[in-house]
């Protein structure tokens, strides 16, 4: 029996219901995993009627047996079934949304608070190992810090629901995977973020779940330098030189792991060649230091198939790596690939983790 993903639909207004639907319609989408949508039944029936699916939604109330069994005895693979979970939805409670609340384009306080619901169900339902692993569709922030939303985003929200110490952001695709150690900051702060004790914390996560989520006994990771040319041997920057070397050098040392297992960590490399190295199958992850020196190679190789994971979490999360879209919903013309991916990814992590232990 495959895991259980659960499928979080996001925001019911942009296309995470569209592609959804367009991933159950997707020739062995459920072959290995038992997939379970959390979200909004009426916003998943129009994105059916909008794409011309024989999908049906099949209604998962508390099941008194276990989850998993009642979804491998309830659902068959390639049926054309989608099962939605209908509670119960977190602590508040996840409310009934109308034709209104999920106008295009056009989120509701109500889309907004039933966005945190389902997230936080889901998290509820791993922790307590009902399922295996989440995968969430896009939200829209800016909607939820409206609303009073208090994290900025579902990483950190993740992260407070399940007392997780360290996360760490991967995108993956079929050949690259990168790990960043900033994420969502302005430029010109990156360089006084970047200390030796934020690269200790983020390669620890990072080769840690590279060996075990990616069942890479050695993993093989490359650090960017955060300047052009590594500094040039201080020219044009000297954080390679009193930073990033000398925590690469511990790695080297082998200061970290307690001896449990030896990560090969390398470093720092021009970013402006590692990404090709990357691809050439030198590196099995690569540290970007900021947001766009790892984002961009990575959607430029694995546009539609890029993945985004939280490394570092107690449990199992992966998401799409893209937006609400909000132009193009209701359009029907939303590429459900990085959700093919997604979940893919999600189920085999879950397999991962169940042979191999923690360090």
């Amino acid at each position: 029996m495959g895991p259980v993903v659960a499928i979080t639909m996001g925001d019911p207004c942009g296309v995470g219901p569209e592609v959804i639907v367009k991933a159950f319609d997707s020739p062995g989408f459920s072959n290995d995993c038992l997939p379970l949508v959390l979200g909004d039944r009426l916003a998943l029936e129009r994105a059916i009627g909008l794409l011309g699916s024989s999908a049906r939604v099949v209604p998962v109330l508390q099941p008194q047996r276990g989850l998993r069994s009642f979804l491998a005895n309830a659902v068959s693979p390639g049926s054309g079934e989608i099962p939605l979970w209908m509670g119960p939805f977190g602590k508040e409670g996840a409310p009934l949304l109308t034709a209104s609340d999920i106008e295009f384009a056009n989120p509701s306080p109500a889309a907004c608070a039933a966005v945190v619901a389902w997230i936080r169900s889901a998290a509820m339902l791993a922790s307590r190992g009902d399922i295996d692993a989440v995968c969430t569709c896009p939200i829209n922030k800016e909607q939820l810090h409206r609303q009073g939303f208090a994290f900025p985003g579902h990483t950190e929200f993740l992260q407070e629901l399940t007392g997780a110490k360290s996360v760490v952001m991967m995108l993956a695709g079929p050949v690259l995977r990168v790990a960043l150690a900033t994420i969502h900051v302005p430029l010109a702060e990156v360089s006084g973020l970047i200390t030796a004790e934020l690269l200790r914390e983020v390669l620890c996560v990072c080769a840690e779940s590279v060996r075990r989520d990616f069942a890479l006994k050695t993993p093989r990771i490359g650090v960017c330098g955060l300047n052009p040319h590594c500094g040039e041997a201080g020219k044009f920057g000297k954080e390679e030189l009193e930073t990033i070397r000398p925590v690469i050098e511990e790695f080297e040392a082998g200061r970290h792991f307690g001896g449990k297992f030896g990560p090969r960590i390398s470093g720092p490399w021009p970013a402006d060649t590692v990404f090709n190295r990357a691809m050439s199958g030198e590196f099995d992850a690569i540290l970007a230091l900021y947001h766009d020196q790892g984002l961009i190679p990575v959607k430029l190789a694995h546009f539609n198939q890029a993945v985004n994971v939280s490394l570092g979490l107690p449990i199992v999360r992966t998401s799409v790596d893209h937006g609400t879209a909000y132009d193009i919903a209701g359009k029907g013309a939303a590429d459900p690939g990085s959700l093919l991916c997604a979940v893919a990814l999600a189920a085999s992590i879950a397999v991962n983790r169940r042979r191999e232990p923690a360090a």
